[in-house]
């Protein structure tokens, strides 16, 4: 995506030459590019690590944002005085955006490139956070409801970003990691959302003292957001002057008129590995979702009062959900075994989901703490394996596109699920819509089992390192 500027101009039109001139056959143009992509020097760029750093902090605010009103429901349908749904509502509306921008968005993504999906991200996230400072008084709900939307129009100038800059800045052995890194800062906010909120507002009955601990979580939310872009605008770059693998290579020495999105969304769905790994991320990230957003409420329900160690159970969830999501990377980039860590993964939600809905109603909040945890390293680490899953799935489609097809699937799922398990709550009690939830991750532990491991970007990178090896003109 994006505008070739200097060396890495250059370096694509010399990329692009030998292909266009094979164009009209097929297979000279292939072997033509897979040749030009063998002669680009392969060079990672120091300013990587500052680019997914940066990502992942903005995406932390944004992710803060979605889940602060959420982890503290009680406190927030008493100060406006609406239904514990309108407040969840708060949450899904997130959801609900993503589904029909998520492609506009990527069409952006692969048009202008990373850095103005950079820009216009953190942009919205900011400007969201100052709109909820004008909800301040328990008659202006639909302003803090405004402020949210733009929030979660900011989302979708996110979510789809961590492999597409994994991708375009990281060499193929450290790929899987930075992926895990950009989707970390993601879970450290949902994580700082579970903890922050019940300590800065606490359930207290006088209204101007609740507004006025509200204020203070707004300010401080918009200064770090408004904070963040400015170091976008300076830091964060379309690409590095050099593809930093020999996949990335190959996909710059392709003529840019070959790329058609419609055709690239097309050939996705057609793919019946990926459209099984689509559904069966929905399931997993969707149950996660509705559990996050629900969770204050089961919470409450069964230890009435402790509202702030409700938070601390979500940061449990999510700070052991990113240790996972760590592993998981590292493991990857290490094994390079997809397939088999997915299932694994899998079935460890699935077992910590049911151990969970059998232990909640115990008594003991220290238990909730453990199985909330065993719950989250295997729910939350699975996030970047899915989306490097998709990645290896569909080269050399776009990362942005398989992403956001990923991420469509978990918000339909999403909602659907916080809505259900929310029903099922109020009508059938808390076990029976936690075991909803058990029963569809169920169903995604047997889908994943039938997802076929063809590794094509890894199939790239060893082929393009083999005619590298045999070629004893490059040196």
């Amino acid at each position: 995506g994006g505008e070739p500027s200097g060396a890495g101009m250059v370096q694509q039109e010399s990329l692009r030459a030998p292909a266009a001139e094979l164009r009209g056959d097929e297979r000279g143009a292939g072997a033509a590019a897979a040749a030009a992509s063998t002669a680009a020097e392969v060079r990672v760029s120091r300013r990587r690590w500052a680019v997914v750093l940066l990502f992942s902090s903005y995406s932390l605010c944004n992710a803060f944002q979605w889940i602060q009103y959420g982890s503290i429901n009680n406190v927030f349908t008493r100060f406006y005085g609406v239904s514990t749904f309108a407040i969840d509502w708060l949450s899904m509306s997130y959801m609900l955006t993503y589904i029909p921008l998520l492609f506009p968005v990527a069409w952006l993504l692969d048009r202008r490139g990373l850095r103005l999906i950079a820009l216009v991200g953190s942009a919205l996230n900011g400007l969201g956070a100052w709109v909820k400072l004008g909800s301040l008084r328990p008659h202006l709900f639909p302003v803090t409801v405004l402020g949210q939307v733009i929030c979660s129009l900011a989302q979708v100038f996110i979510l789809g970003m961590p492999s597409r800059i994994a991708s375009v800045w990281f060499g193929s052995h450290e790929v899987s990691t930075a992926c895990s890194i950009a989707v970390f800062g993601n879970q450290l906010g949902i994580a700082l959302g579970f903890l922050v909120p019940p300590v800065l507002v606490p359930n207290v009955e006088d209204v101007e003292k609740l507004a006025y601990h509200i204020s203070i979580m707004f300010f401080m939310t918009a200064g770090v957001a408004t904070a963040l872009f400015i170091l976008v605008v300076i830091v964060f770059r379309e690409k590095p002057p050099y593809p930093p693998s020999r996949a990335q290579a190959l996909i710059l020495s392709r003529p840019t008129q070959e790329y058609s999105y419609t055709q690239s969304i097309l050939r996705l769905l057609r793919n019946a590995n990926f459209v099984l790994l689509m559904v069966t991320y929905g399931l997993n990230t969707g149950c996660f979702y509705s559990l996050s957003t629900l969770l204050n409420r089961m919470v409450i329900h069964h230890y009435p009062g402790e509202e702030v160690n409700a938070g601390r159970i979500g940061l449990t969830i999510v700070l052991s959900g990113m240790a996972g999501a760590l592993i998981s990377g590292l493991w990857l980039d290490r094994t390079k075994t997809y397939k088999q860590t997915t299932l694994v993964v899998y079935i460890l939600s699935l077992v910590g989901m049911i151990v969970y809905t059998l232990t909640l109603s115990l008594g003991h909040l220290w238990v909730v703490f453990v199985t909330a945890g065993v719950l989250g390293f295997s729910m939350t680490g699975y996030l970047p394996l899915g989306f490097e899953f998709a990645a290896e799935l569909t080269y050399p489609e776009s990362e942005g596109t398989s992403s956001g097809l990923l991420n469509v699937s978990a918000q339909i799922f999403g909602i659907a699920f916080t809505i259900g398990q929310g029903q099922i709550m109020d009508h059938f009690g808390m076990k029976a819509g936690n075991l909803f939830l058990c029963s569809f991750l169920f169903l995604g532990t047997i889908m994943t089992a039938f997802i076929k491991a063809d590794l094509r970007r890894q199939q790239a990178n060893v082929e393009s390192e083999h005619t590298v090896s045999k070629s004893p003109s490059i040196p």
